[in-house]
């Protein structure tokens, strides 16, 4: 079974290298320390599983696993992350991972849990379905799209734009990278049929979207 590890923090990286090819039906045969890199060795490898952190450089695990399933469907995803905040994990399942777990998680359950996913199952630590259950008996209904199909993030990225947050600060707040915000932000010029910030914050005003 072969594995692809993205992570952006070198010593973690490696370390998880070595565990993982210390099991015998497991092989490391790609490191990404980016979500652009992941991308990219997920096409030339075809790993059976994919170890994918979230906040990195470049390009963040929550999009890098979007195009990767939308370019190989049957690929395999596990978040391996020290967040557990509720929305971000609502993200990463949402863009097509299997699983979602701590890095504090013991190596042998590591393992176990990449032969659960690659058996087509998910794996979702305990710590993790806390939060999700928390978060759905605390939410409300998640909105509808709105009428120019707008996506709830892209409606949250409206909203920090609203706030005078430029694109760094909204990756902040939303535990995004920055080429992830300028995407969506891409996005909701499109939908909006807009040039810049400041006509879309006119549109948005006069439509009520905010």
């Amino acid at each position: 079974m072969t594995v692809m590890i993205v992570e952006d923090q070198e010593i973690i990286r490696k370390s998880l290298g070595i565990v993982l090819n210390l099991q015998p039906d497991l092989e490391v045969v790609a490191m990404a320390a980016n979500g652009e890199e992941a991308v990219a060795f997920a096409a030339r490898f075809v790993p059976s599983v994919i170890l994918m952190d979230i906040q990195m450089p470049v390009m963040d695990g929550v999009r890098a696993t979007e195009l990767i399933k939308k370019a190989q469907p049957d690929a395999k995803v596990i978040m391996l992350t020290t967040f557990q905040d509720a929305e971000v994990v609502s993200d990463a399942l949402q863009a097509g991972a299997e699983g979602y777990i701590l890095k504090a998680i013991d190596p042998i359950d590591l393992a176990s849990a990449i032969r659960l996913v690659s058996r087509g199952e998910t794996m979702i630590s305990r710590e993790v379905a806390k939060a999700l259950f928390a978060r759905s008996l605390a939410a409300p209904a998640a909105p509808k799209e709105s009428e120019y199909g707008l996506t709830e993030r892209e409606m949250q990225v409206l909203t920090c734009i609203s706030h005078g947050l430029p694109n760094r600060g909204i990756a902040e707040k939303l535990f995004l990278s920055e080429g992830t915000v300028k995407n969506y932000i891409s996005s909701i010029y499109s939908k909006l049929n807009v040039p810049n910030r400041a006509s879309a914050l006119k549109k948005a005003s006069e439509e009520k979207l905010l």
